[in-house]
This record gives C-alpha cells, sequence and structure tokens, in this order.
C-alpha cells in the first residue's frame, strides 16, 4: 500500500490519490502548528508493531516506510515521502500500532501524539477530510490485502472459526487466514507453534503470541483492543451497545464535548450490522451494508474523542451516583449518565439439536462470510421482516435455492414493499408460509432440515446445509439488575410510557417527570431496540440516539 513502485499491495492509481494524498506546503505548515519538526536519522524506527502509543508524523523531507515484521521477512506496506503522513485507523482509536514504521532517508518530520492530531482533525475541516478519508481507506485496502498483525488458522467447518473471522471483520480489524483442510504449508506453521490440529481455530498476534480456540474477549486483549481506554474515570456520559442507536449517542456526545465511553460485547453495528443490506436508510439510494454503515459511525465516533471499550456488560450499579456500569474482567466504570442501547437478539426456536448446529449451519446474520460457506446450495431463512428479506434477496445472488418459511400467510404485513416485489421477482426465492423448521439433523456439522405447514401438517425433510433464523426479539437487558422498570416483555419502559406506579416503585426522586427516552432511573437514557414501543428501523434508532444527548445535557446541568 503504497504510492511508488516499490509497493507490496497494490492500489490503483484511481484510489491512490485518496489513500496516499500528497499535503500541500501550506497544509504540512497548518499541521506543524499543532505539533514538532524533529530531525530524523536513516534506520531509525519512529512506530514499532504493537507500540502503544505511538506518534503520527508528517514527513517534510527524506523517506519513511511501513513494513509487516516477521520472523523469517518484511512485508512492505508502504512508503511516504514529503507532504504524506503515516497512521490508519487505530491512529484514531488509540489501540496498538499494527506495522513498523522507520526512516529510510533522512530528513526531517512533524510529530503529533494521538490527542494532538485528534484536535487539529476537529479544528481543520479541509485537512481533517483528507486525513479521514485516507485513514479510512487504508484500513479498507489492508483488510481486503489480508494484510494486519494476526493470522487465524481454522477451518471451513469451524464454528469457532467462522465466531472468530465474524469478531475481526466487523471489527474492521485487517487479518491473514489459513484454512486447515485447503493449505499444503499449514502443518509446517502449526508445528513451528507447537499447535495440534485439534487445537482450531488460532489466532497468532504478532507471530508471537498463541491463543488456542479463544473467545472473543482474549482476541481483543491479545490485540490491545481496550488496553489505551482509564476504565476508573467519572464519563459524563457511558453508552452500553455499539449499535446504530448506541454510536449514534456516542457521536452526538463526544462532537458536543462530552466524555463519552461505549461499551459493546463484541462487534459494533448490532443486529443492522449483520445485515447484508439496507436500502431504505436516508442518504444512500443504492443501500449500504450494514457492516458498512457500523463503521463510518464507528469512526465517526472516535474522530470526535469518544472510546469504545469491547466489555459485555454485566451489571448496573444503580444504588449510588456516580453510577457504575460492570464489566467483564472486574471491570467499574464510573458514569454520571447511561444510554443503554444493548438491542435485542433473534429469538431462538425451541429445537433439541440448534445448540450444536450455530455457527456450523445455523447462522444469526447473513453477511459476505456466511454466504461464501453457501455457495451454490439451497438455504433456509426464517422470518418475515425486513432482516429476513434483505437476507434471503442477498442470498438468492450465490444460493442454489432460497426457501424463506414465514409462520404467517405471507409477508406484507410484516416486510417492505420494495423487499416484497424484489422477493417475488426473483426465480430462486421459493416463499413458503405457514412453515415452521421442526427438526435439524446432522453431525458436527448440520446436514439435514426437517419442517412443517401449520395448515396442512405435512412434513418434509430435505438435505439443506445452511439455515438463517431471523425472528421476533428478546430485548437485552438481564444485565440491568431490576433497576429500571421494564414491561412484560422485557423492554425498558421510558418516559410517558413509565406509570405512577413503575415510578413510585423505582422512588423516582425528582418532582419533574422522567424525560423522553429516560428510565425509571434519573439520568440513565434507553434507546433503539431494547426501548419497549420502539420503531424496528435503523433510522429510528440512529434518531433515539441523537435525541437522547439533549436530554443527558439537561441532567448533566441539574
Amino acid at each position: 500500500m503504497i504510492g511508488d513502485s516499490r509497493s507490496g499491495l497494490p492500489v490503483t492509481r484511481s484510489r491512490a490519490e485518496y489513500v496516499f494524498p500528497t499535503l500541500t506546503a501550506a497544509q504540512v505548515h497548518r499541521v506543524g502548528a499543532h505539533g514538532h519538526v524533529r530531525a530524523t536519522a536513516s534506520g531509525e524506527v519512529l512506530i514499532e508493531q504493537g507500540q502503544n502509543p505511538f506518534g503520527f508524523f508528517v514527513v517534510v523531507s527524506g523517506e519513511l516506510e511501513s513494513v509487516r515484521p516477521s520472523a523469517a521477512s518484511e512485508t512492505l506496506v508502504a512508503v511516504f515521502g514529503p507532504g504524506q503522513f503515516t497512521g490508519e485507523v487505530n491512529t484514531l482509536s488509540g489501540r496498538r500500532a499494527l506495522f513498523r514504521t522507520r526512516v529510510t532517508k533522512p530528513g526531517e518530520v512533524i510529530e503529533l501524539d494521538r490527542q494532538q492530531m485528534l484536535t487539529f482533525l476537529q479544528t481543520d475541516a479541509e485537512v481533517g477530510e483528507i486525513l479521514m478519508r485516507a485513514f479510512i481507506l487504508r484500513r479498507a485496502e489492508l483488510v481486503a490485502a489480508g494484510v494486519g498483525d494476526v493470522l487465524l488458522i481454522g477451518s471451513t467447518h469451524s464454528a469457532g472459526t467462522l465466531r472468530i473471522k465474524e469478531f475481526l471483520m466487523r471489527n474492521g480489524h485487517p487479518y491473514s487466514y489459513i484454512d486447515l483442510e485447503r493449505d499444503p504449508e499449514v502443518q509446517t506453521l502449526l508445528d513451528g507453534f507447537h499447535v495440534a490440529a485439534g487445537e482450531i481455530p488460532v489466532v497468532i498476534c504478532r507471530g508471537e503470541f498463541v491463543l488456542r480456540n479463544p473467545t472473543d474477549q482474549q482476541v481483543a486483549e491479545c490485540l490491545g483492543f481496550n488496553e489505551a481506554i482509564d476504565q476508573t474515570k467519572v464519563r459524563d456520559l457511558v453508552v452500553v451497545g455499539a449499535g446504530p442507536s448506541g454510536l449514534a449517542a456516542a457521536v452526538y456526545g463526544a462532537s458536543e464535548g462530552l466524555d463519552v465511553l461505549v461499551l459493546e460485547t463484541s462487534s459494533p453495528g448490532g443486529q443492522a450490522g449483520s445485515s447484508s443490506r439496507i436500502e431504505n436508510y436516508l442518504g444512500f439510494p443504492t443501500g449500504i451494508s450494514g457492516q458498512e454503515l457500523a463503521a463510518r459511525a464507528y469512526n465517526q465516533a472516535e474522530k470526535f474523542g469518544a472510546q469504545v471499550i469491547i466489555a459485555k456488560a454485566t451489571r448496573l450499579g444503580c444504588d449510588r451516583k456516580p453510577y457504575v456500569v460492570e464489566g467483564e474482567n472486574n471491570a467499574r466504570i464510573p458514569a454520571r449518565t447511561v444510554v443503554i442501547a444493548t438491542g435485542a437478539e433473534y429469538r431462538k426456536p425451541s429445537l433439541e439439536n440448534l445448540p450444536r448446529f450455530e455457527g456450523a449451519g445455523v447462522y444469526y446474520g447473513a453477511t459476505f462470510l456466511e454466504a461464501q460457506l453457501c455457495s451454490g446450495e439451497d438455504v433456509i431463512v426464517v422470518g418475515g421482516g425486513n432482516s429476513a428479506g434483505q437476507a434471503a434477496v442477498f442470498l438468492a445472488q450465490m444460493s442454489a435455492r432460497v426457501h424463506l418459511f414465514v409462520r404467517s400467510d405471507g409477508l406484507a404485513q410484516s416486510m417492505s414493499r420494495y423487499l416484497v416485489r424484489r422477493i417475488e421477482e426473483t426465480p430462486t426465492i421459493e416463499l413458503r408460509p405457514h412453515t415452521e423448521i421442526v427438526g435439524l439433523e446432522g453431525d458436527e456439522h448440520l446436514e439435514s432440515v426437517r419442517w412443517q405447514n401449520k395448515e396442512t401438517g405435512k412434513t418434509e425433510e430435505r438435505n439443506i446445509r445452511h439455515v438463517f433464523v431471523m425472528t421476533g426479539a428478546t430485548p437485552n437487558t438481564s444485565w440491568l439488575d431490576d433497576c429500571v422498570a421494564l414491561d412484560a416483555s422485557g423492554f425498558v419502559k421510558t418516559g410517558a410510557d413509565l406509570l405512577p406506579d413503575d415510578l413510585n416503585s423505582a422512588r423516582w426522586p425528582l418532582a419533574r417527570r422522567p424525560f423522553l427516552l429516560e428510565t425509571s432511573l434519573p439520568g440513565v437514557f434507553a434507546v433503539g431496540d431494547v426501548r419497549g414501543g420502539s420503531i424496528k428501523r435503523v433510522a429510528s434508532a440512529v434518531g433515539e440516539g441523537s435525541i437522547a444527548v439533549s436530554f443527558v445535557h439537561q441532567v448533566l446541568r441539574e
């Protein structure tokens, strides 16, 4: 990824000027006002792989190169000449450096630390746009090329491999992948790291640390996702959940000067992040994938200084102020205000063998990763909402046939009309009304599915290896520990939905009634799918996240 002939990664000429732009002399001078100029010596390492924190450099004279080090050799990633600058998305987030950056020709550079760089991004609109676009495009090139600081060794038949792929992909982290069944050199690699084939998936961080079948949290720790974050600092706002509503709250809160921390269990985007394409979101006439939308919002939040920690919220400490959001690994994060944006999960059908096949034939999202697994095969999509419709249309492009199961007699009442029309016009999608799955069979991977038409009572079984479940919604509220009032279905009650009995039971201490989106606990808000009565659309979730911030300001003034 480079602007000259020594490139190790290809970048098309049309993109090169955006991926590796050259700042004008006047623009370089403006950057210099926020940092300091320093001389460089040939061979000097300015950034080491895995370093945290690390600086941001603009080349005044001389030359720098970024390389990916390994035990055997180095891979050239980028070369920076006068007027060019280092950095990519980790420069925004404060996570560890992906590569080693050193001086190849002595000269001078302008150095800014991360906070100075963020301040410059927010105050210089012209150059800030150039930097942000370059950071985002560089990360996209790295992800596409599979060049980063992670090697994943796994199998297409392993649920754990798919889980880690999804975790890295949805966090936008570049990685290399080696398939146990397809790569002839894999055994030599396994032997070199003293790993047995039965221990896959295996994650190797920076060529040094070996994780055998790790949890998402262990991968996050190895990559240093959370280490730059002070978890003891009292925050103006803690947002729990990084779906569209949570990310919107983070963007608006941080851009308006609040100290914002976001907790996300594993991957930004929530249910929307697993959507193959969202076509009715305002401003995107050709549609946008849920992952891409989440990535843009995530980068936008970091640009304004919001921090994101990968950790599962386990409890809300609500007996005193500041409130405390407790998380995994004994995290205790104090907060003046809290936005609950933990969303909802698809309701799982009551099937005996379901847990055995989750990630190995049964999936709760339809992204490019899952689509690759079922290319040319029949698949089943269960659900009648927009998410199921988007999945069916997306999978129909690669699958032999998509069987769309709905419990009702059709789609008109539960799905947007444009999706209904598209399904009707796609010959490889077969709608099966009044149909439910009654059995799943297989060994290590799903092999056959049995279903029943509830209207006729007819049962059928076929050798279908992939089922996508997108039905109903179960709110993620178990961690709230009776701190806020819930409705009969377990969703959080807010604003006008809170009855006098709810407030009396919660011992509401204020003379005023709760604000719109405020729960029965003052200063704690609920937005998006986790909130009772919410409209299950991405646009409304984003709107709720932004509206909540206006009330957060009022609470902080109280």
